[in-house]
């Protein structure tokens, strides 16, 4: 058993209105001295496979097909022996 620890987040060349709004929150607190920031979204899964490629492959695989949005986002991915 593996575990997916992934991360989603828009393309840097992609307006993150969220984070946006974030920011603007931070900087009324009076937080000036932070920026830029993005918002994404952090999966994790438990897989069932035989060794690490095969984890990865699937992880990958989840995450081109249905977690991320490739025309828009960018993932990256750790697995791990659970």
């Amino acid at each position: 058993m593996y575990k997916a620890t992934i991360t989603i987040t828009l393309r840097t060349s992609i307006l993150d209105v969220q984070g946006k709004a974030v920011e603007h929150g931070i900087h009324t607190l009076g937080m000036t001295n932070v920026g830029n920031v993005r918002i994404g979204k952090f999966v994790q899964l438990d897989i069932d496979a035989a060794d690490d490629a095969e984890a990865s492959r699937i992880a990958d695989e989840t995450c081109r097909k249905i977690l991320a949005n490739q025309v828009m986002e960018d993932y990256s991915f750790t697995v791990a022996k659970a």
